[in-house]
């Protein structure tokens, strides 16, 4: 793959299965049977970077994955727990949101490393280093996170579009469906259109969040306290619900697959030291977005912690509900509007990177064979349908109960696609030369071994009523 490093973004779409299996990116040795095509196939590579020049050079050419996965650490789901966790808690609960964001940066970066070192996203990963009898039922639970994660962000860009324009929820839910059709025309454009699409979101969405929290002047010094830990989050049972709802929202499971494939789409130098350095690239990628997602969710729990928690509303939940108090709250008829927009900004966001997960997920544990556009509308299909029934189905009283219970789901499947993840990325067999630092894999293990124990404390906790 010599010539990686040229600036024209004309180069990159054309590489063939073949030419992938034989490219030497990421090592054969420890995996089962054949390599398969690589993850988004139509623009795998197509992405030029620098492999000379000033690090800022080198790290422009790689900015972008780390954002797509951002977007699902700030999605309709993340407003639910945190509108919720600021109303009821107040401040408390910003000590969750950097723990989860914590844990977020670690895990993303063995994401990348499998990615990149091995060649492989994780779903391709699963499938190859286990049996069906496993494999598929690992398939299913991913399936599983993503319909949890496309009922978010059905319900969150319905509601975002009835607040802003008055169209029926019902009939919102059905305008959701047609952004695999957006996802298509962008990427025949180039991935980096999509790059763009998704950050000039996330930037509506700061501006939106800045001028609300400027209006809302939370006490600073509290907001400061409330990123200390305290011993609440594990002996207050609701408490420790909202505490996991806000940790499967900000560490979800379907991020795991997606940023090990989207990764994928850069083009760089098959040599061990070229794809070090890409590692450490798209580490810093996805590091820096991280760091925005915390920004914007902690924002949410400000803002609600400092309007609905000052006047003693403890029970805020439904987007509408605090849609409709902004405005007497803040003093401003600009607040609910600028709060609808935001909201559908992120609805729309997360709908675009949940359709390329689930084409992750699905090509990756199942190694199907169709045409582009054939693979997207199943794919999507398969999460989208159950989401827009049960949406449907609930109506808007119940929007609020099923975005919080959407996210304890994804927490209770994370460990699921983390320990594999853990593993692969810690076995030398696979990655060679870019096995993941010892203190890395320790790290991520305790991360994964706090997800576990936090399950295990809400499911027994639910046993006992």
């Amino acid at each position: 793959m010599e010539g990686y490093g040229e600036d024209s973004e004309t180069m990159a779409a054309d590489t063939t299965v073949n030419d992938v299996r034989a490219s030497g990116r990421g090592s054969e040795r420890g995996w089962r049977g054949r390599r398969g095509a690589p993850s988004l196939s139509e623009v795998f590579g197509s992405v030029a970077t620098r492999p000379t020049g000033s690090l800022w050079k080198k790290l422009s050419a790689f900015l972008g994955p780390g954002y797509l996965v951002a977007v699902g650490y700030m999605d309709p789901g993340n407003w639910a727990t945190s509108l919720a966790g600021g109303s009821k808690f107040g401040y408390a609960l910003l000590t969750v949101a950097l723990l989860s964001n914590i844990m977020a940066i670690v895990l993303q970066a063995l994401c990348a490393r499998l990615g990149i070192g091995a060649g492989r996203d994780l779903a391709q990963a699963c499938r190859d280093a286990f049996p069906r009898a496993v494999a598929y039922p690992l398939w299913g639970l991913a399936e599983i996170a993503i319909c949890a994660t496309d009922l978010a962000e059905v319900i969150g860009t319905a509601i975002g579009l009835n607040l802003l324009f008055g169209i029926p929820l019902e009939i919102g839910v059905v305008l959701t469906a047609l952004d695999v059709f957006l996802v298509l025309w962008m990427q025949n454009l180039g991935f980096r259109w999509i790059e763009a699409f998704i950050v000039t979101l996330l930037g509506i969405i700061a501006v939106c969040f800045a001028i609300q929290i400027a209006m809302a002047d939370p006490d600073w010094g509290a907001v400061i306290r409330g990123f200390a830990p305290t011993t609440d989050v594990v002996t207050n049972p609701d408490m420790l619900y909202l505490a996991l709802g806000i940790l499967g929202a900000t560490v979800m499971p379907h991020n795991l697959y997606l940023h090990s494939g989207v990764v994928q789409t850069r083009r760089f130098g098959d040599s061990v030291d070229a794809r070090r350095e890409a590692i450490k690239l798209a580490t810093l990628d996805s590091t820096i977005a991280l760091m925005f997602a915390l920004t914007i969710n902690a924002a949410i729990l400000i803002l609600a912690a400092s309007t609905f928690n000052r006047i003693g509303r403890t029970d805020v939940a439904e987007l509408d509900q605090a849609h409709s108090f902004l405005a007497p709250l803040l003093g401003s008829a600009m607040a609910p509007t600028l709060f609808g927009i935001a909201l559908l900004c992120c609805g729309l966001n997360s709908t675009v990177t949940a359709t390329l997960a689930g084409q992750i997920v699905m090509e990756g544990f199942l190694d199907i064979r169709l045409p582009g556009w054939a693979r997207r509308l199943l794919t999507r299909a398969i999460a989208i349908v159950p989401a827009a029934v049960v949406t449907i189905w609930y109506g808007q009283k119940g929007t609020a109960q099923l975005l919080i219970l959407s996210q304890v789901i994804l927490s209770l499947q994370l460990p699921f696609a983390v320990v594999p993840l853990v593993f692969f990325t810690a076995d030398r067999r696979k990655l060679g030369e870019l096995v993941a630092p010892r203190w890395l894999t320790a790290v991520a293990a305790v991360v994964a071994a706090i997800i576990i124990a936090l399950n295990v404390k809400l499911l027994v906790d639910l046993a006992l009523g």
